[in-house]
């Protein structure tokens, strides 16, 4: 999961970002620039995170980069650019603006929480953990570094560290669902099947157009007998997110744990 590196008030008021009070040295090294400029840069990120919400990262990309050209200092903008490239699959594009990112503010997690997603996507797992561990000594409270260091560990095969982690990430934000989702996915791949179950049926209780969880339930349930509830289930997952007929997309981008996939993939082949 990467995270959208929050740097404005307006957009470009003093082009630092929110956190600027841990980063005098970036303060410092901004020079003037006149409300003409401002209010370009402004209307530059408005139109970049516009394209971004339509899907159009491509776009967004071209807005940051434009951006970039008039305000080079900016660490936030370098990090939100490399969000648009991971979006197209540019990781290594991606992993240098966020190097950049962190050389400007190296005391925001948001650039390191980023490269580690970027790290993970290469299957750079250890890497993606030594940023995850970083973001947590900067703060130890962030839910978002322990839910991505659990993910990276399960690219380990490292399933019960991995649980601990989405507990915590869990105990942190109560309303993590991705966090909640993940961890009752690691119950299943450790073969609490019954708590993984409940955990599922619990998530879809609460966030009924969860589509993770109604094909995660859509899975379990096939291979356990329980072929209406699968069906059912099925039924609004993929009117959710058609994405979840598609093995390779769950095996490899969703990143499910190889007994779900598997579960999954009996269920699609009787299709």
């Amino acid at each position: 999961m990467i995270k959208i590196f929050s740097i404005f008030l307006g957009i470009f008021l003093n082009l630092v970002v929110v956190l600027a009070g841990n980063m005098p040295a970036l303060a410092e090294l901004q020079p003037t620039y006149t409300e003409q400029q401002l209010q370009v840069g402004d209307d530059l990120a408005n139109k970049a995170f516009t394209a971004t919400n339509k899907g159009d990262f491509a776009t967004a990309e071209e807005y940051w980069t434009q951006i970039l050209e008039k305000f080079p200092n900016n660490a936030a903008i370098w990090s939100n650019r490399g969000n648009s490239r991971v979006s197209q699959n540019k990781l290594v594009a991606a992993l240098e603006d966020y190097n950049k990112a962190i050389e400007l503010a190296p005391n925001v997690t948001d650039p390191y929480l980023n490269r580690g997603a970027a790290l993970e996507a290469l299957g750079k797992w250890e890497l993606a953990i030594a940023d995850y561990n970083h973001v947590l000594e900067l703060d130890t409270n962030d839910a978002m570094a322990y839910n991505n260091r659990g993910n990276a560990k399960t690219g380990l095969g490292q399933w019960e560290a991995a649980i601990l982690d989405y507990q915590k990430a869990t105990e942190i934000a109560p309303g993590f669902a991705f966090a909640r989702a993940n961890y009752a996915l690691a119950l299943y791949q450790t073969n609490q099947t019954e708590k993984a179950i409940r955990e599922m049926r619990n998530i879809v209780r609460k966030y009924p157009k969860f589509a993770d969880m109604r094909a995660a339930l859509t899975a379990v349930y096939w291979v356990t007998g329980k072929r209406g509830e699968a069906e059912s289930n099925w039924v609004a997952a993929f009117g959710l997110d058609s994405r979840y007929k598609d093995i390779d997309w769950v095996t490899n981008i969703r990143r499910w744990p190889p007994s779900l996939v598997a579960a999954l993939d009996k269920f699609l082949k009787l299709q």
